[in-house]
């Protein structure tokens, strides 16, 4: 299926690792130009040497999501360096999920605040796009309460708040908005390696709590992340696209 998305320009944040950079390798074999940011600058330069041959353009930047001031300024280059952006997707997570008082101020600095930062630098560019869409990347554990509630699953539950808010108050503007959230997502040097590594037990106890027998990949979620980007999904907005194998049981009315 043609997504009709040669000559996008999409902005993604953490896009070395995981479901970030299986976004953006996506959206460069769909013709998109990206720009997409991390903080590890040798990973930052080992993805963007990877998928340079990918695709019409793909700009790494190193960025910390949490710094307003740096989200700003690099919003702006890869705006201007794009000739505009028409898809923000606000996929960087600090994965903060023990309880503590550090982990609250981390989720919602970096999590929470970073997706609202990021869209809003980047909302004057998004206004003259004929295809604007913006994609926050949430999870299961902010639909239902599990083992990853606390600050990490709160602040999840708040992204999915902010998208709804959003595509309500700009779909007469054409500003599209949605949430995508992965079930477990698998894949090597992810959270599910880690654990799969250092407390089996528990690996095998969410493996046994997905109908499917398996956890997803990061190209799962990826694929429904672009399509969202995509004009054929030119009615859909303010809505909350579960990718997790039928994991969750609760109801979506």
């Amino acid at each position: 299926m043609d997504l009709k998305l040669q000559g996008n320009r999409a902005l993604v944040t953490g896009g070395t690792k995981g479901i970030g950079r299986a976004i953006v390798e996506t959206f460069l074999k769909e013709g998109s130009q990206v720009a997409f940011c991390a903080r590890n600058p040798e990973e930052v330069r080992q993805t963007q040497e990877a998928f340079a041959s990918i695709g019409p353009k793909v700009i790494g930047s190193v960025v910390d999501v949490g710094d307003k001031a740096a989200i700003d300024a690099w919003v702006a280059s890869a705006a201007e360096a794009m000739g505009g952006i028409d898809t923000v997707v606000n996929n960087v997570s600090a994965l903060a999920i023990p309880d503590t008082d550090e982990n609250w101020e981390l989720s919602l600095r970096v999590d929470l605040m970073g997706t609202v930062n990021v869209t809003k630098a980047a909302f004057s560019h998004l206004e003259q796009s004929s295809n604007a869409s913006v994609i926050n990347i949430s999870s299961v554990s902010g639909r239902e309460a599990d083992f990853a509630g606390g600050p990490y699953g709160t602040v999840k539950s708040a992204i999915i708040a902010y998208s709804a808010h959003l595509a309500f108050t700009y779909a007469a503007q054409g500003i599209r908005a949605n949430t995508v959230s992965p079930g477990n997502t698998y894949f090597e040097g992810g959270v599910w390696n880690q654990i799969e590594e250092g407390n089996p037990d528990l690996f095998n106890m969410a493996l046994g709590l997905n109908p499917t027998g398996k956890m997803g990949t990061a190209e799962d979620s990826a694929n429904a992340v672009v399509f969202l980007a995509s004009p054929l999904a030119s009615r859909i907005s303010g809505t909350n696209l579960v990718v997790d194998g039928a994991l969750t049981r609760g109801i979506q009315f």
